[in-house]
């Protein structure tokens, strides 16, 4: 006769005492100090549910704190249970729940079945699973699911949390490694002294005509610290500073957005999701004009520029004239040469379809770079000289550039897009609706985004017209000799012409001077 013997369990293996070895496994996703009271109550109540058992042998419980629950790479001590128990020093896992073990799905049935392959079971309280049971793969697959879906749901709650304090102007920033600010009791951004000296520095060496890796150099030359402390300046930080909006008192919101809520990625947001930009939320650092036409530099420094020929050119030398030099005849911009001619030394410009093939014919003659200052000297002491027509003049330039913007009110989007996405929320149920007022709120964002961007040119343009008429009545005298910062605020261009140089100025004058 047959003999049929049930085998209820896969029993693990025990220790020489015949004994589990029995280990928990606690987590907190945040680290305030409610969340650290619930790890420390976690800790306490498995050491003393482990100990007060006979068949078993405390093996130390494992805690990660303030520690997201999707990555279960981030979490050293979960890391260090599972390489324990690869070494056979466990031989059973309590954990409170699946979520609190892990929200990733993948993560979560891969250290799973990686333990059942040990012989080791894990349990969970909350749901009442054991890893070794016939069912439970199955509810955990289940369950699993569930806690991912549910770190989805919070992430999304989290981004809309966000949205809302980003359209109240509500603006949170890491001043940790933040060069020039601090904060206070109160937690709002203060300038800090000693670090806004530094900050002043690089704006002003840059308008200077440094490069970035020259003022990097300088500033560990002189061993001033970084925001993050570190001796090492690169580039790219000086780069940060340039082009941070925060050091004129404003903040531009969600530069960046999560594109995967298990892995945390994060990318630039390109107009993918709506940015806000806040005005005059903290004490400025750096003046805005000086910070807009650090600006116009970068710009200025890298634009590749497109030849006559349809050839793109850039180049990295920080010179005043760089790319402001175009030949009247070709088209070409002039690229600056030291000549040594006869033993005689001189620095001159030269038609870049005369010093290499560019399909163009041109006799565009080379000027001496002295002659090009000589020129612009002489253009700014022309339009000094006659002060009451240029200023008339630039009048005129104001009202033509106020005619030319027909940008909506910015404030009547806003108001309809407050009113489209209460309504959105009501007609939420009602998928056509729905639809269709969100394709509205889209086309509303992006026509914001480009009044917003109209609205500043325009008034950046009527700004550097009326800076110039105040220039032309503070200057009391005439210009003896030639100063480069004036180069890089007022002009736009300067064509070469076989009799005269035609000076272009941003506010829109031109001056043509005999040279």
């Amino acid at each position: 006769m047959k003999k049929v013997t049930k085998i209820d369990k896969i029993q693990p293996a025990k220790n020489a005492e015949n004994k589990l070895r029995v280990a928990a496994y606690c987590r907190v996703s945040t680290a305030t100090d409610a969340q650290l009271e619930s790890l420390e109550a976690q800790k306490s109540h498995y050491e003393n549910y482990i100990n007060s058992r006979d068949d078993w042998c405390f093996a130390g419980v494992y805690y990660d704190g303030g520690i997201t629950g999707t990555k279960a790479s981030k979490r050293p001590e979960l890391m260090r249970l599972l390489a324990d128990c690869k070494a056979k020093k466990i031989d059973f896992v309590i954990t409170k729940s699946i979520s609190r073990f892990s929200r990733n799905t993948l993560d979560c049935l891969k250290y799973i079945r990686m333990l059942k392959d040990k012989n080791i079971p894990v349990f969970f309280e909350k749901e009442s699973i054991n890893t070794m049971d016939a069912k439970g793969e199955v509810l955990l697959t289940i369950m699993a699911s569930l806690a991912q879906q549910e770190s989805q749901s919070l992430s999304q709650n989290v981004k809309m949390g966000l949205q809302f304090r980003y359209q109240n102007g509500q603006v949170q920033v890491n001043h940790n490694h933040f060069l020039g600010y601090t904060k206070d009791r109160e937690g709002n951004l203060v300038i800090d002294p000693e670090q806004a000296e530094v900050v002043k520095r690089i704006y002003r060496e840059y308008l200077e005509g440094s490069s970035m890796d020259k003022i990097a150099k300088g500033l560990e030359k002189d061993g001033i610290l970084t925001g993050a402390g570190r001796k090492k300046w690169w580039t790219s930080t000086i780069n940060k500073i340039l082009r941070n909006e925060k050091y004129i008192g404003d903040a531009l919101l969600q530069k960046t957005y999560t594109t995967d809520f298990l892995n945390k990625t994060r990318v630039k947001n390109n107009g993918i999701v709506p940015r806000y930009y806040v005005e005059n939320n903290h004490e400025a650092i750096i003046p805005k004009d000086i910070f807009l036409r650090v600006q116009e530099e970068l710009v200025r420094r890298r634009v590749v520029k497109t030849s006559a020929n349809g050839k793109r050119r850039s180049y990295s030398c920080d010179h005043c004239f760089v790319q402001l030099v175009i030949c009247g005849e070709c088209g070409e911009m002039f690229r600056r040469l030291h000549w040594n001619n006869r033993g005689v030394k001189s620095i001159v410009w030269r038609c870049i379809s005369r010093l290499e093939s560019t399909g163009l014919e041109c006799h565009a003659r080379t000027i001496n770079e002295l002659v090009l200052q000589d020129a612009v000297v002489k253009a700014i002491n022309q339009m000094l000289g006659d002060k009451s027509n240029y200023q008339a003049q630039l009048q005129l330039n104001i009202a033509a550039v106020i005619r030319a913007s027909q940008a909506t009110a910015i404030d009547s989007i806003d108001e309809k897009l407050m009113a489209l996405q209460q309504e959105l929320i009501q007609k939420a149920q009602s998928k056509e609706a729905y639809d269709e007022i969100a394709d509205e709120i889209f086309r509303l964002r992006e026509l914001r985004q480009q009044t917003t961007i109209d609205t500043a040119a325009r008034d950046e343009q009527i700004k550097r017209i009326n800076d110039l008429k105040d220039y032309i009545v503070q200057q009391t005298t005439h210009l003896t000799e030639f100063d480069e910062s004036l180069v890089r605020r007022w002009i736009k261009q300067i064509t070469i012409w076989d009799d005269h140089i035609t000076i272009e100025l941003k506010s829109g004058v031109s001056i043509d001077v005999d040279a």
